[in-house]
């Protein structure tokens, strides 16, 4: 049978209906595969669903989760915050971000806290990364930054903006540690009020129910 070159270009046009939705439905599943688990640890910490004793959580939720977007952070390269977070990021993690306008004594003890808790973690420790937000930092604590907080990443205002912050967290009055998930949400946030052992607890039972992060 002769194949007339009108008939050669209908095939090479591109694929087929039945291809394209074969392809969704790899794309989709793939997608489920990946981040399905987190979309339900999600629902599960902030509505105790499966969970017999109800909601769990120790730090203070932050409702409706925040983008990170909204925060106008960068990195010391000037990278934005959120570059690092959400379905097109190769290895997510979670991270525990202070935020404090002048770190002082209050300050540091949450940087402390947020560097125990997450050595505490053990083999988890990798899923989940530090930063922090400082707008003034007494001499005393740059000089015992290297040794002390090596791994603590600083960020700051992202070009022509000023930080901003989820209703109810302000630290120009009270340092927070903000809790953002690897989608780049943040989702809780705690304080002096809060203690190491009640962070951990959290963070434990998110990354017991998420395999992202």
């Amino acid at each position: 049978m002769t194949t007339t070159t009108a008939d050669s270009l209908s095939h090479s046009d591109g694929p087929s209906p039945a291809q394209v939705r074969r392809g969704r439905r790899t794309a989709m599943l793939l997608f489920a595969v990946g981040f399905g688990p987190m979309l339900v640890a999600t629902v599960m910490f902030y509505t105790g669903w499966l969970n017999p004793t109800g909601q769990s959580n120790q730090g203070q939720l932050v409702q409706p989760p925040v983008p990170v977007a909204e925060l106008n952070l960068q990195t010391a390269a000037g990278n934005p915050l959120q570059a690092r977070f959400g379905v097109d990021v190769a290895d997510p993690k979670w991270l525990m971000l202070v935020a404090s306008e002048r770190c002082a004594e209050d300050c540091e003890q949450l940087l402390y806290l947020a560097r125990q808790v997450n050595v505490a973690l053990g083999k988890n420790a990798p899923r989940v990364g530090r930063a922090a937000y400082l707008g003034t930092v007494p001499a005393d604590l740059e000089r015992r930054w290297s040794d002390e907080y090596q791994l603590m990443e600083r960020l700051q205002p992202a070009a022509g903006k000023t930080p901003a912050w989820p209703a109810g967290i302000n630290p120009e009055q009270q340092p927070r540690i903000l809790l953002v998930d690897p989608f780049g949400n943040v989702m809780m946030h705690y304080g002096r009020e809060h203690t190491g052992k009640q962070l951990l607890k959290d963070l434990k039972h998110l990354l017991k129910l998420s395999q992202i992060g």
